[in-house]
């Protein structure tokens, strides 16, 4: 049976800018661990969310074009940075700058985990972001994924970079706060 979705509020979580939502799952997508933090934003208790799909907090606003781009990217072994609106177990809603980490297997090319670290979304990219998607998902509603995704790739090609390069300009962390979340992420190595 599918799991039911709570019905969208108009209620932002406001994330705190020096915290960092981190989250693994195995190579399918299903979560293997939630930091604190996760589990107090998105509402879910640590046993809610383990063994969950991570689409378990997937936004209706968000086109799916975005998620097939993420996906293709790292089970492909590329990271990719992306801004995501998530959805709480109540209904409310949260923005994220979204970045992965890959693990393998020793010796081996066969991919077994990917970590997110996910950090705060300053306004104005959550704007600009906003009406991308917006349109992005009012495509899909209409002529279906590969529309979105053209839209999506012209809009780019617009812009002379690709989608991760996009997401870095508009809300990559940046001197100090990129050293601090350089250091956050070595602490999973």
């Amino acid at each position: 049976m599918a799991r039911q979705h709570p019905a969208p509020t108009d209620h932002e979580i406001e994330l705190d800018p020096a915290k960092y939502i981190v989250s693994k799952t195995d190579d399918k997508g299903r979560i293997t661990y939630a930091n604190e933090y996760f589990t107090q934003v998105c509402g879910y208790s640590e046993r809610e969310l383990l063994g969950a799909p991570h689409s378990i907090i997937r936004h209706p606003d968000m086109p799916k074009a975005v998620f097939f781009l993420l996906w293709e990217h790292i089970q492909n072994g590329k990271n990719i940075s992306a801004v995501v609106k998530n959805l709480t177990k109540n209904g409310d809603y949260y923005w994220v700058v979204t970045d992965f980490e890959i693990r393998y297997y020793p010796d081996s090319d066969e991919i077994y985990e990917y970590i997110a670290f996910r950090h705060f979304v300053p306004k104005k990219v959550r704007k600009e972001v906003e009406k991308l998607y917006a349109r992005m998902l009012e495509l899909e509603k209409a002529d279906g994924m590969d529309a979105s995704v053209a839209y999506l790739n012209a809009f780019l090609e617009k812009q002379g970079m690709d989608y991760n390069a996009f997401i870095d300009h508009l809300a990559k962390p940046k001197g100090l706060a990129a050293k601090l979340f350089g250091r956050m992420k070595k602490m999973f190595d």
